[in-house]
């Protein structure tokens, strides 16, 4: 992918057999977009991760915290807490940057 927009991701995405491609990495950096279909199952993440929602809004559970969210939004979560988006917009997309070591920044 040359340019690593929304609709280019998107376009990636939906020809995809997952609710997840990874776009470009770099070092221990991933850059992946994030659809999940009606449903997230994600399970907690082995590195510390940021979301920057794309398109859509719903709720966001982190931990034993749970918010609204909404496009354009910033979401941070440490390596090893559970986590998913719930009743969210059918339009819903994000992208997904993991760093760091395994563990997380404060392992």
């Amino acid at each position: 992918m040359s340019r690593l927009t929304i609709s280019n991701a998107l376009g990636i995405i939906e020809s995809s057999d997952k609710p997840f491609k990874e776009l470009f990495s770099h070092g221990s950096m991933s850059v992946e977009i994030y659809k999940p279909n009606k449903i997230d199952l994600q399970s907690p993440h082995s590195r510390d991760e940021i979301y920057v929602v794309a398109t859509g809004s719903g709720y966001f559970v982190n931990g034993n915290n749970r918010k609204k969210f909404e496009a354009g939004e910033v979401l941070f979560v440490p390596a090893g807490v559970v986590h998913r988006f719930e009743d969210f917009t059918n339009d819903f997309s994000t992208w997904v940057f993991f760093y760091g070591p395994e563990g997380g920044e404060n392992a």
